[in-house]
């Protein structure tokens, strides 16, 4: 299945039924009063969030959606019926706002959760609401009220407590298959990686985080270079990111740590909280150096870094085990602090 994360698309909630003007014509009763009854409202559009989907596909291609229409009043007093209403399901992660103003509507970020973005319109009155002691054979009724209509742009932004950023080739994927049961695809030139990849990272019996890898940036992804800024959207919702490094490039022109530095610029760029985000740095490939000590330790000393490092190899497994480790008590240390904050609040 493609991975869609974005759509744009128009919604129309159902317009109501319009009320009637009748009267009642029966053997025995030829002078009758009003029966025209009301119309039924229009149905209205819900948008519910299904963790069984992970993709806006379904929303690619089809733009219009409408709910049904409210029946019109019928004589003998009997209203119309109510239009049914338009839920979309769409992946847990969603966020919905307008496409014009950007103003945000909903953000569906547990299984189930469920907003109202469209509301019916309302069915119209038939005569019986016009007789008075004046006006025994009212005429008037009324139409129903149209529906709501909204464009949305709707926005996926998948749920991960770990992030991966880091050059193309870098080693995200292969990392996310050597401590997850996910496999990416992996090969030997750039981009291999073309939409975000999520693996379930299990340290313990009862101990577990999410993690993504999203396709690799290059210098210059701020102005559309390689795939842009495009997929870092998933990476809003993280606890933690990771900074992979390779430090064995095959081609000896390229200095690692000015690849380093590119990243770091292009995630300022795009968005200041995320550039603010607990980040640690892992250097990668380090089966591929002599001298790894040494080699780490100027690494982060021309790079100027001062928070956590990390020295691994991807591919064999070397100094993974002791990562996850610590990422599992980060992010429930982090929990906890969050709750506390809650619970004073």
């Amino acid at each position: 299945m493609k991975f869609i994360d974005e759509a744009t698309i128009k919604i129309y909630a159902g317009d109501g039924g319009n009320g009637i003007a009748t009267f009642r014509r029966e053997k025995y009763e030829p002078m009758g009063g009003p029966s025209g009854g009301d119309g039924g409202r229009g149905g209205s559009v819900f948008f519910e969030a299904d963790q069984n989907l992970n993709t806006l596909v379904d929303y690619r291609y089809t733009r219009t959606l409408k709910a049904q229409r409210g029946e019109n009043g019928r004589s003998a007093e009997c209203y119309g019926a109510k239009g049914e209403d338009l839920v979309l399901r769409v992946p847990v992660g969603t966020v919905i706002s307008d496409k014009a103003t950007g103003e945000s509507y909903a953000d569906l970020s547990h299984h189930g959760n469920r907003a109202l973005l469209a509301k019916g319109g309302k069915g119209g009155l038939g005569n019986i609401h016009f007789k008075s002691s004046i006006n025994r054979a009212p005429r008037q009724c009324t139409k129903g009220e149209p529906g709501e209509e909204f464009e949305l742009y709707l926005e996926l932004k998948v749920l991960a407590d770990v992030g991966l950023l880091g050059m193309p080739n870098a080693g995200k994927s292969t990392f996310i298959r050597s401590v997850s049961a996910a496999k990416p695809k992996v090969a030997d030139y750039p981009f291999t990686t073309l939409h975000p990849n999520l693996g379930v990272v299990r340290v313990g019996e009862n101990q577990s985080f999410v993690i993504a890898d999203i396709p690799g940036l290059i210098e210059g992804a701020s102005e559309g270079a390689g795939l842009g800024h495009q997929f870092l959207r998933h990476l809003a919702r993280t606890t933690l990111l990771l900074h992979l490094v390779d430090i064995a490039p095959f081609d000896p022109a390229i200095n690692p740590v000015d690849e380093a530095r590119a990243i770091v610029n292009e995630l300022k760029k795009y968005d200041e909280l995320l550039y603010q985000k607990p980040r640690w740095l892992i250097l990668n490939k380090i089966d591929m150096v002599e001298d790894v000590a040494d080699k780490v330790k100027a690494f982060v000393k021309s790079f100027g870094w001062t928070g956590p490092v990390y020295s691994i190899s991807a591919i064999k497994g070397v100094g993974c085990k002791e990562l996850t480790y610590d990422i599992m008590t980060f992010i429930e240390e982090n929990k906890t602090i969050q709750n506390e904050i809650v619970i004073s609040k």
